[in-house]
Parts: structure tokens; sequence; C-alpha cells
């Protein structure tokens, strides 16, 4: 029997309002909208949208659903999302927010990552990353351990 071969990952996210939360994701971060499902109100409980070749699956959810949870609002959690210019990016989301929005801007990190990150309507840490170099500067001690290599290396070797 041969082994299952990944083709994607995909993040499902709750929100409260589906329908807010979709309008936001595509004014604000540009991404596609692929389909909504809507109630016989018009109300989105659930649509897909695109980010490049990655799709994000959102859902709407009333109070009783979190309650059965034992929280009282959706948990929020980390995407990241690759971006070929994060400066860009940092624009676009600055503009769509205005005034409504407070965002840090893009930083360096020792990793070889631009990064920014905006929370959204629901709770949700969006990291827009677009990789700037393939090494890594780390502090003094800490190590580059890479999978299947056998071997540690410090930065500079």
């Amino acid at each position: 029997m041969s082994e299952p071969r990944y083709l994607g990952l995909s993040p499902y996210l709750y929100y409260t309002d589906a329908t807010e939360a979709l309008e936001w994701l595509v004014r604000v971060f540009g991404f596609t909208e692929k389909v909504r499902y809507v109630d016989s109100a018009g109300l989105v409980f659930q649509a897909t949208v695109a980010a490049g070749d990655a799709e994000i699956h959102l859902a709407g959810v009333g109070a009783d659903y979190w309650a059965a949870k034992g929280v009282d609002r959706p948990v929020g959690q980390l995407n990241i999302v690759y971006v070929s210019d994060v400066d860009a990016q940092y624009e676009r989301v600055c503009e769509a927010l205005g005034e409504a929005g407070e965002v840090a801007p893009p930083q360096d990190q020792p990793y070889g990552a631009r990064v920014f990150t905006v929370l959204d309507l629901g709770g949700n840490s969006w990291t827009f990353w677009q990789r700037i170099s393939d090494t890594a500067d780390l502090p003094p001690g800490w190590q580059e351990v890479r999978a299947g290599a056998g071997t540690e290396r410090a930065p500079g070797e």
C-alpha cells in the first residue's frame, strides 16, 4: 500500500458574522472570493476565498456553538500568507483599513523573512511573510538544525 501524498492545507476559520468577515478579507487583504453559501436571509454561513493558490474557508457560527465549547466567541489563530512584496501588501492593508486600523510596519526577522501582522475582525492574526534571505542570522549559541541533514550548523558556517 502506498503512502498518501499531501495535496495542500487550508485553514477553516470561524466568525460570528461570516458575511462581514468575507467582505473584510476581500477588501482589506485582496483575497479573491471563490464561493459563498447563504441562508434564506442572504447571510453567509460558509465561504471560500483564495490567496494565490491557497484556499481559506470561513464559516459563521452563533453564540450557541461557542457556549457548547465553553467560550464566548471564536478563538483566533495565526495564519501565515506568503507574498512576493510584503511592503506593497502592508501599504494595501493600511490603505484599506484607513483610520480604523493600526498596523506595525514590516520588520526583517533573523530567520530570513520580512513580516507584518494584522488582526482581522474575528480575532485571527494574519502574518504576511516575504522571504528575503536563505541565511538565518541567529543569536550567539543558537543553531540551525535541518531535518535529514544529520549535522548542526552554527551561523556563518
